[in-house]
């Protein structure tokens, strides 16, 4: 399957529009209305407004009633670019950290491919969904009622990957993304003058004595063969400088592969800071959200993957490891089997960083990879 030299240039050009124009999960509005302009100037049926701005398109052709589903985010983060690029985030505060430009229009030009090609039979879904970043998209979408308006037998998607050289496909079989969950706690202690501490409960000092103590959730009470992370990102305590606060916030992230390991770690999580909070003689409150299940190929669904990649001449990796990156993915697949896919990125900043840009170069690459994967799946 090749791709016309004015679509892969007019793809380079919607990327860098949408990465102009970033917009948070749940208000991808601007977003979703160029990807339905998009589709209507091909003339191909869709349905927005999709657990809040999702899209689906639909192509159907020849008499097959199998069904297969392509998914592509579409939301951007609350950071702050630092790129220079003349595409660059004209939205203060928001960018395209992830690549979801990139993901938006690759889908794009999956449907475009797909359309033009006349070689296949069935329906082929073509999911734009909001809010991945931890605002519960996919769910959203499945919620209200995806997979009973769009019926698909499988669904596949991607991920740009900077580790891997730009153009490379990798994919394996079994757990590839983490399981993502929020965590929060608070101190709760007594006030009082800096200068006078024996007559306080210093929240701070307890949270520190629980950081410390959590850090031995993963390198004791969790399998050395099992992977797990548990990180605390977020510290609220105190307005001056001279008084001990009367309770101290931290929040974080924890997220492993196995939904056992998953929770093993929420009890420890909970068991130590309410320990910790008694020892000091305060009181002490966690907040645990599970927001996205782990993600997990199946055997068969990664060997289509595969086996298109490779069709298709491109340099195929089915020996990455898995990442503890989460993606909320794994909500498909605890409906309908579905495979997730890294295409190389090549030498650029890392996900989430100020000074990322999507790699245009693997734009037709990851295009011309969906269209195909979706025809396989429809023959099989």
């Amino acid at each position: 399957m090749s791709i016309d030299p004015a679509l892969t240039q007019q793809l380079t050009d919607w990327r860098r529009h949408l990465h102009a124009h970033p917009e948070l999960s749940r208000a991808e509005a601007e977003t979703a209305a160029f990807v339905c302009a998009r589709l209507a100037d091909w003339g191909i049926p869709f349905q927005s407004g999709i657990g809040g701005h999702g899209i689906v398109a639909t192509l159907s052709r020849g008499s097959s009633n199998r069904g297969v589903g392509l998914r592509g985010d579409m939301d951007a983060l609350p950071i702050d670019e630092q790129t220079g690029l003349a595409h660059a985030s004209l939205r203060p505060g928001v960018m395209h950290a992830c690549g979801h430009d990139g993901h938006t229009t690759s889908l794009l030009g999956a449907a475009r491919l797909l359309q033009q090609d006349t070689a296949w039979s069935g329906t082929i879904h073509l999911v734009f969904q909001p809010a991945e970043e931890g605002a519960g998209g996919a769910q959203a979408m499945l919620d209200d009622g995806l997979l009973q308006r769009f019926p698909m037998e499988r669904i596949f998607a991607y991920h740009n990957w900077p580790e891997l050289a730009a153009g490379h496909i990798a994919v394996r079989s079994g757990p590839v993304m983490a399981s993502a969950s929020r965590v929060a706690f608070t101190m709760l202690g007594t006030a009082g003058h800096a200068g006078l501490p024996h007559l306080t409960h210093d929240p701070v000092l307890a949270s520190a004595h629980a950081l410390i103590a959590l850090q031995s959730v993963v390198s004791r009470e969790i399998s050395p063969t099992d992977s797990a992370v548990l990180s605390f990102c977020v510290m609220e305590a105190g307005a001056a400088t001279n008084q001990i606060p009367d309770r101290a916030t931290f929040r974080g992230t924890y997220r492993a592969h196995r939904p056992e390991v998953r929770d093993a770690m929420a009890a420890a999580i909970t068991r130590i800071v309410h320990g910790t909070a008694a020892t000091f003689g305060m009181r002490a409150s966690v907040e645990i959200a599970h927001t996205t299940p782990p993600v997990v190929n199946p055997a068969s669904e990664a060997e289509i993957v595969a086996r298109t990649a490779q069709g298709l001449g491109f340099p195929v990796h089915q020996d990455l490891p898995p990442s503890l990156v989460a993606e909320d993915f794994g909500a498909y697949q605890q409906h309908i089997p579905g495979a997730f896919l890294w295409v190389g990125n090549g030498e650029s900043a890392g996900l989430h960083s100020p000074d990322y840009d999507f790699n245009d170069v693997i734009l037709p690459v990851a295009a011309q990879t969906l269209a195909a994967i979706a025809k396989k799946a429809l023959a099989e």
